[in-house]
């Protein structure tokens, strides 16, 4: 009988620690006390602490991040003004209230282009990163440091070889009572 119970307990065990190198499936909390930390999968390339936030629901995601590319710092290139919108492929948008604190989006994209626009409206926004995740698993992770930008479009992350992005996670807080960002892909 102890020997039955000591497999039982090894098995759990193993179960558990392959559990917890998973990504864990968190569904959208409300208010202060439906925080959340930052969910990551292992290789996340940054480092520091990650802020506690509310997760909005959002598109299924296909592709979850296999490996993760260096990590890019924002440089926060602005644009004059939008790309045509016979350019843009695909175009989403959330807005952030900042009654709700540090929020986690995820963007459906599903297509093919060559670079991703950032336009931040309303208002300025604190961001931390932004995890753009190809078809294949590669991840990149723009990271802004959590910095405050300006209103305005911003070049958000180039690749010219023409890839087909699956989504687009951003974390981010308004810093006036609404904040709009919108991520453009580019063909």
């Amino acid at each position: 009988m102890k020997r039955v119970f000591a497999i039982a307990l090894a098995v759990v065990v193993a179960l558990s620690l392959a559990v917890e190198t998973q990504a864990r499936v968190v569904r959208v909390r409300r208010g202060p006390a439906g925080r959340v930390r930052v969910t990551t999968r292992p290789g996340f390339p940054i480092r520091r602490t990650l802020p506690n936030v509310v997760i909005r629901t959002g598109p299924v995601v296909r592709v979850a991040p296999r490996v993760y590319l260096g990590a890019v710092a924002f440089t926060a290139v602005a644009l004059a003004t939008l790309p045509p919108a016979n350019v843009r492929a695909w175009t989403a948008s959330e807005n952030f209230d900042r009654e709700d604190g540090w929020t986690d989006v995820t963007m459906d994209i599903d297509r093919r282009g060559t670079r991703l626009v950032l336009e931040i409206d309303k208002g300025p926004a604190q961001i931390s990163f932004a995890e753009v995740v190809f078809e294949n698993g590669e991840a990149q992770v723009v990271d802004f440091n959590d910095g405050v930008h300006r209103q305005g479009v911003y070049s958000l992350l180039d690749f010219k070889d023409g890839r087909k992005v699956d989504h687009v996670r951003v974390v981010a807080k308004a810093q006036r009572d609404e904040t709009a960002i919108r991520v453009h892909l580019v063909t």
